[in-house]
């Protein structure tokens, strides 16, 4: 018996549902500057937790509000997919936001039917949105022209970017950036009479500081432009540099980042602004950077699928020590590291496959402050057999049978996250020269410190778990014994009450599941003796177990500690 599909009712009420969302979103999104402006450092990181969680439990409602008015005997019809689909598109096609709308539409189909049913009949695995904006330029920007006179285009930017709070010193601010500006900048640039100083309208904010975006440009040639802006508080507003360099602007949007809030009307206009400036992010990048990361991890899958299909790339076993809880693959010639938990871990981990679930969730609502890979969660990837290097293949299947199957010639992953590939720290070290060792062995320890500064203790803090990046940066990856700094207990090992004592395999002292030795680190984290010596001279305080219980302290007296995402001289 055929069943009555009301496919223009059920997708108006999904889109109905996507604007509920949208609405949320834009609440938690728009009071940015408010928070800035009362230097309400707790209540950002928490209003950013709660934006990434709105997006499930929004759409939870959504498919339950629908099973609850048309039933499943007409919402679990795959046949009334391809008409609900095409229903949809018609009620999408003046808006904005329609990229974002149809990822939502994903996310409704995909919590009511199995991941075998994904079709484009039936849902959007490739977006019929692209081709309609091809020729869009961003509209929502303001434009200086400086003619000679840069000190007079910035002196303008500071009044249109005006807060309610007072600058604290408006002048000083100038002259720095104008002086920064200059030195950064071809000498001939400055003096160019087309010169053109273009920024978004809406400022960008995250943590601690407020962002103003975007580009600098002749006929010819362009840089990115970004003020980072400062709320001292109870000093006034400071704004702190300007930053034209593309690598730097380039790790301010990066992965390791948390999300920025931002007030945009029309997200593709903006990613396509972002998009001129930073060439080298991928549009996934760009979207997760401003909070919608189901958009980023929309377009993610899409490239994927793109480059299995355009190249003759192999799946291939990811370079490094094996992990003894997650098994790691990559593809060379796609940038990124797909992690799947084994069956069954070493006896030296003493964690449960939900635990290790749990703290990589976990690390995407925290403040990753530029030392945390942000990841992608997936579930029941299918990709040809032909796509993976038998070795490869052979090892996942003998780690994490329950996680990948092959079935018929394709293989089935059932569960596994995504990060950015980066070069293991161990590796890079082996084959770097004296003075890249001592940048990525201080880079190390600031990651360490940053971490902890943001309340997070990487647990297991061996050198293969932290990876080197294309700017040199050093990033943790490995999430398995992660947890909050103010969980840990920081001890000093006590004085041997004999001699016999500190030569016995055993420690003459007790030992709490949640003790940790600083003093222990030198031995585990090093076996190159000059590198043990060499990250003691850059990073000594480590090993003390006071450090560590300052940070405590600070945190548990609610202090946000700055850690900014870009170079600068301190000006305190």
């Amino acid at each position: 018996m055929a069943i009555d599909c009301p496919s223009v009712a059920i997708a108006r009420q999904i889109l109905d549902s996507f604007d509920d969302y949208r609405e949320q979103f834009r609440q938690i999104t728009n009071l940015g500057r408010e928070r800035f402006e009362k230097a309400q450092w707790q209540e950002i990181q928490d209003a950013s937790a709660a934006r990434i969680q709105l997006y499930k439990i929004r759409a939870t409602l959504a498919r339950d509000e629908l099973l609850a008015t048309y039933g499943s005997d007409v919402l679990l019809n795959i046949e009334c997919w391809p008409q609900i689909k095409q229903s949809y598109i018609g009620q999408i096609d003046l808006r904005l936001d329609d990229e974002l709308s149809e990822t939502w539409f994903n996310s409704i189909f995909n919590s009511l039917f199995s991941h075998d049913l994904i079709s484009d009949e039936c849902m959007f695995v490739h977006s019929t949105r692209p081709a309609l904006r091809e020729h869009d330029t961003p509209m929502q920007i303001r434009t200086y022209r400086p003619d000679g006179d840069i000190a007079a285009s910035l002196r303008q930017i500071s009044e249109d970017y005006r807060f309610s709070v007072p600058y604290a010193d408006q002048e000083a601010d100038l002259a720095r950036l104008e002086e920064q500006l200059r030195a950064s900048l071809p000498d001939w640039v400055c003096k160019d009479p087309e010169l053109c100083i273009e920024l978004y309208s809406s400022r960008l904010y995250r943590n601690k500081g407020a962002y103003l975006v975007g580009r600098v440009f002749t006929q010819d040639e362009q840089w990115p432009l970004v003020i980072p802006v400062l709320n001292r508080e109870g000093q006034g507003i400071r704004m702190d540099a300007v930053i034209v360099d593309e690598a730097e602007v380039s790790i301010i949007f990066s992965f390791t980042r948390s999300y920025f809030m931002v007030r945009v009307a029309y997200p593709a206009e903006f990613i396509s602004f972002l998009r001129r400036i930073l060439p080298r992010k991928h549009i996934s990048e760009l979207y997760t950077s401003i909070g919608f990361y189901k958009q980023g991890k929309s377009e993610f899958y899409r490239a994927l699928i793109k480059h299995l299909e355009t190249t003759d790339d192999k799946f291939v076993m990811a370079d490094g020590v094996r992990g003894m809880v997650m098994s790691v693959f990559t593809l060379p010639g796609f940038n990124t590291v797909f992690k799947i938990i084994k069956d069954r871990f070493s006896p030296s981990k003493n964690v449960t496959r939900e635990t290790v679930i749990d703290r990589y969730r976990m690390v995407k609502y925290v403040d990753r402050v530029g030392r945390l890979a942000d990841t992608q969660e997936f579930a029941d990837f299918r990709f040809p057999v032909a796509k993976f290097d038998p070795e490869c293949l052979r090892e996942l299947l003998d780690v994490a049978p329950s996680t990948v199957e092959v079935q018929g010639d394709e293989v089935l992953v059932r569960h596994c996250w995504t990060e950015r590939r980066m070069t293991p720290l161990n590796i890079y070290l082996d084959t770097a020269n004296e003075q890249q060792v001592r940048d990525a062995l201080e880079e190390y320890g600031l990651a360490i410190k940053q971490l902890a500064a943001a309340n997070i203790f990487p647990g297991d803090m061996l050198l293969k778990n932290f990876g080197v990046t294309r700017h040199g940066r050093v990033v943790f990856y490995d999430y398995d014994e992660i947890s909050y700094l103010t969980e840990v207990n920081f001890r000093k090992i006590p004085e041997p009450r004999f001699p016999e004592d500190e030569m016995s395999a055993e420690p003459w002292y007790s030992v709490g599941p949640h003790d940790v030795f600083p003093e222990e680190f030198p031995r585990f984290l090093f076996t190159d003796i000059k590198h043990r010596k060499l990250f003691k001279e850059l990073h000594g305080d480590l090993f003390e177990a006071s450090y560590w219980q300052g940070l405590q302290d600070a945190i548990r007296d609610g202090k946000v500690i700055d850690v900014y995402p870009y170079k600068r001289k301190d000006m305190e």
